[in-house]
């Protein structure tokens, strides 16, 4: 039987605290996009538009189980379009957010269709997962919510939790949108737009392709696409990485 990836924080030196410390501080005061998606998965309206997988990363994972994928984490799960649509596939599936709202509403479904999930409410820059017990990570709108110090901790987190080999799935929003460059920069590519209704109104992270290498050192990229969502001008990075760090 494969051991579960869930145990408890790792045991840090001092030095590692105090990064750790760091980490949460600096997304305490940039990662605050949870606070407008809280509000969005408690009406049935604002769920409505969240609840079919995207079918590049059915397709993608579909893919992947021929090369050993099996544990996998749906991470920033929303409301869990994705979680539900693995544990579908016999994956062992597991799945976090920072949005109480939307871990009950996959519990909910989950339970509903009889599929076993994993499910924890947790901040994506410190994950509750075991070193190396995971074959795959999917960030589906997720990371970008912060500034790139933010980033850094996340992916630190998704590199620490991944098996040598194992793959990372995202999205980052990109400079081709049409919110580049709107309301006030408060770190590098990072915009607040006060004026905006949606989850603009928070930090996010805008990046070309020089940003992604950039941001993304220790992982070797294998796929890359910048394609507009499902509004005008909103142009998001679909990306695919394969990781060999630890």
């Amino acid at each position: 039987m494969a051991r579960s990836p869930v145990g408890g924080a790792p045991v840090a030196d001092g030095g590692a605290a105090t990064e750790r410390a760091t980490a949460e501080r600096v997304t305490a005061e940039r990662a605050t996009a949870h606070r407008h998606w809280e509000g969005v998965w408690r009406t049935a309206q604002g769920r409505a538009g969240w609840r079919e997988p995207e079918p590049w990363v059915l397709a993608t994972v579909r893919r992947l189980r021929r090369r050993g994928v099996h544990q996998v984490l749906d991470l920033g799960c929303g409301v869990g379009r994705h979680t539900l649509a693995f544990a579908r596939l016999g994956l062992m599936t597991h799945a976090l957010d920072r949005s109480l709202a939307g871990v009950e509403h996959v519990r909910l479904a989950a339970a509903e269709s009889a599929l076993p999930v994993g499910l924890h409410v947790g901040d994506f820059t410190r994950l509750p997962y075991l070193t190396g017990s995971l074959d795959y990570v999917l960030a589906w709108n997720v990371v970008y919510h912060g500034d790139e110090d933010v980033l850094a901790a996340a992916l630190a987190e998704v590199r620490r939790v991944l098996r040598p080999g194992g793959f990372y799935q995202s999205t980052m929003i990109s400079k081709r949108n049409t919110a580049y460059g709107r309301g006030v920069e408060i770190a590098r590519n990072t915009f607040v737009d006060s004026a905006a209704a949606d989850d603009k109104s928070h930090p996010h992270l805008f990046v070309d392709e020089h940003d992604i290498l950039r941001t993304h050192r220790e992982f070797s990229l294998l796929e890359a696409f910048d394609r507009e969502h499902d509004t005008p001008g909103s142009y998001h990075w679909q990306l695919l990485f394969e990781c060999w760090g630890g």
